[in-house]
């Protein structure tokens, strides 16, 4: 590969922002409200599955164990939702990637659906009912991300970076140097 003199070196150069204060807060918030979306998300789908699928594949439970696997499952995805939250703000940062977003939702739905059906391969229950779960965990976080967006795009939830810098530098003018560099290369 030759290197032409008319082309210069291209330096390219990680995004390192300063988190502040607003950042974390904003993060806090994006949290809080995957939080709460996540827990009304995780009753609306136990509401569903409980009218709906409980006579056909899943279990019967007493109440009182059937109350407490409730609000402990409700518990831990509003925790995952707080999670997911602050997380999906990391990821997609100021971009319109839908591949981001997407692969956010797969991976947290896939994570937490199949942690749920590893725990229950060696109970009595069909597959159809194990295949339900992995559903209502993507189901859940896919309802979180359209919250999310919805805030983002109503201003009401700011996107990471945009508290970082003072609003005056460039995105450009953020970027410190790198010792990496990409040359351009022609094989001609």
């Amino acid at each position: 590969m030759l290197m032409h003199p008319e082309e210069p070196e291209t330096t390219i150069a990680p995004i390192d922002l300063p988190i502040n204060l607003a950042e974390r807060l904003e993060s806090v918030k994006a949290g809080l409200l995957g939080a709460v979306t996540g827990g009304l998300t995780f009753g609306a789908l136990t509401l569903v599955k409980g009218w709906w699928l409980s006579s056909r594949w899943l279990p019967s439970n007493t109440l009182p164990t059937a109350m407490m696997t409730v609000l402990m499952s409700g518990a831990i995805a509003a925790l995952s939702g707080f999670l997911f939250g602050i997380t999906y703000r990391y990821i997609i940062r100021q971009d319109q990637n839908s591949h981001l977003k997407d692969g956010a939702v797969l991976a947290f739905g896939l994570v937490r659906g199949l942690a749920l059906v590893e725990g229950r391969l060696y109970e009595p229950i069909s597959l159809p009912a194990l295949v339900i779960v992995g559903i209502e965990s993507l189901l859940l976080f896919a309802g979180i991300r359209l919250v999310l967006d919805k805030a983002l795009a109503a201003g009401w939830l700011k996107p990471f970076g945009l508290l970082c810098a003072p609003a005056t530098t460039s995105l450009v003018e953020r970027q410190p140097s790198s010792s990496y560099s990409a040359k351009s290369s022609n094989s001609s």
